[in-house]
């Protein structure tokens, strides 16, 4: 099948070359000429395993290109997806000035009949505004159908989820129109629902926030272990063991980041006063996710007597392992803590430094991960990267002013540390 995909960010890209690789033939359409640039020499504009190798394979094939026109990109596409960015306004609401640009070169470029299909994450309503602001450019309303296909991706596993979806979400007026679409994922054999446009919609806002509120409620646990002498891995365990509740995302820790969970929490808040209801349980996991790392500096800061003077190694700064995303990331809102208390900050991560220094030139990064806690009077994990899991700490111990370690992520234990030598900190216990 031949398809167009409007942005190259982890969603458009992701879609694109797993489509390519699929077999169809994919254009993926950017308005950024370093992008463009990087994807035609095959080098992906994000990092993401796995992606590269695709990329490369698929423009071999010849089953993938790209191209800086929405126009051609519609034009040769029977399919054409939008995926482009959707950040949050400063009051939560999604921005879909990028939608809606896309919308009106889709409409002016339409030749004959074409699905097109909102991938980006969007307000309830928004395939109803494609659909018009299509019209509106004079596009004849029997060349083409809307189509709501939420993408469920997580950052660091986004091929394997694209290939591996729990299920393919069509939202759609015409049962027809979702027909074609399944023909495009048929090859993946997964179940798909196929609904209305506005449950499409209404279900990739509401599985994120039902996630993030329970990590908001584990957390909400974590800080009363810490109160009462519990465990929280411990009660984690034994909520997880209930197959009515499930163990995934019961992970205690920093609390929740990166591009999804904080916009589409913040999204369906914003969502649901549109239509006149007070999501006051999704703004209370939002307040307690909020609290979470500046309560693990307080902690922090009351171990060493104050931050003024200090120096604080951070081991991780991407939002999660796997990706060299920062958005929300934790590390962000450490090291401006930090700062400005008065503390210097150190800081390693595999691939995100690039990223960070760009924002926070006066932190000191290492390109080794044992330069990372010279001199540190306490040695923080931010991000749970699996060769910190393998770090001998006697190593990093020895070059420490004081051996302190707080855990943000539970990698280690209370007796590896302590045979280390180290005063050691975990989340919820």
């Amino acid at each position: 099948m031949k398809v167009a995909v409007v942005g190259t960010g982890y969603v458009g890209l992701v879609t694109g070359v797993v489509l390519a690789d699929m077999g169809n033939d994919v254009v993926c359409v950017d308005n950024d000429p370093r992008k463009l640039e990087m994807l035609r020499d095959g080098v992906p504009p994000i990092y993401e395993p796995g992606i590269e190798e695709i990329l490369k394979r698929t423009i071999a094939d010849g089953f993938f290109r790209v191209s800086d026109s929405v126009a051609e990109g519609t034009r040769h596409g029977d399919v054409v997806f939008i995926a482009v960015g959707t950040p949050p306004g400063e009051d939560g609401t999604p921005d879909t000035r990028a939608v809606k640009a896309v919308a009106a070169e889709i409409g002016r470029a339409i030749d004959k009949y074409t699905i097109v299909v909102n991938k980006s994450t969007v307000p309830v309503g928004s395939g109803d505004m494609v659909e018009d602001i299509i019209k509106e450019q004079g596009a004849d309303p029997a060349l083409f159908d809307v189509v709501s296909n939420p993408e469920f991706l997580r950052e660091g596993s986004a091929i394997y989820d694209t290939r591996n979806p729990d299920r393919i979400v069509i939202g759609a007026k015409k049962r027809e129109a979702a027909t074609r679409l399944l023909e495009l994922y048929a090859p993946l054999e997964k179940p798909t629902i196929i609904t209305d446009l506005n449950s499409a919609e209404l279900i990739k806002y509401a599985s994120n926030s039902f996630l993030a509120m329970k990590i908001s409620f584990i957390n909400a646990i974590s800080r009363v272990c810490e109160l009462c002498g519990a465990n929280v891995a411990d009660v984690a365990k034994g909520m997880g063991a209930d197959q009515r509740i499930g163990a995934q995302f019961l992970g205690a820790g920093l609390g929740w980041g990166g591009s999804c969970f904080p916009k589409d929490v913040a999204g369906l808040i914003k969502i649901s006063e549109t239509f006149g209801y007070d999501f006051t349980l999704l703004k209370a996991a939002e307040d307690i996710n909020e609290d979470q790392t500046q309560h693990f500096l307080r902690r922090l800061e009351t171990r060493l007597g104050g931050f003024e003077g200090k120096t604080v190694s951070l081991l991780g700064l991407a939002f999660k392992p796997n990706t060299d995303d920062i958005r929300d990331a934790k590390s962000l809102e450490m090291i401006e803590t930090l700062l400005a208390k008065g503390a210097t900050v150190r800081a390693f991560d595999p691939v995100a430094t690039d990223h960070v220094r760009a924002l926070w030139p006066q932190v000191t990064y290492v390109d080794h991960v044992y330069d990372v806690a010279e001199g540190a009077d306490a040695l923080v994990l931010v991000t749970e990267w699996n060769e910190f899991r393998q770090l001998d700490l006697n190593r990093i111990g020895a070059s420490m002013r004081q051996r302190v370690l707080f855990d943000g992520r539970r990698v280690y234990s209370h007796q590896v540390a302590e045979r280390a030598g180290f005063d050691y900190f975990v989340v919820g216990q």
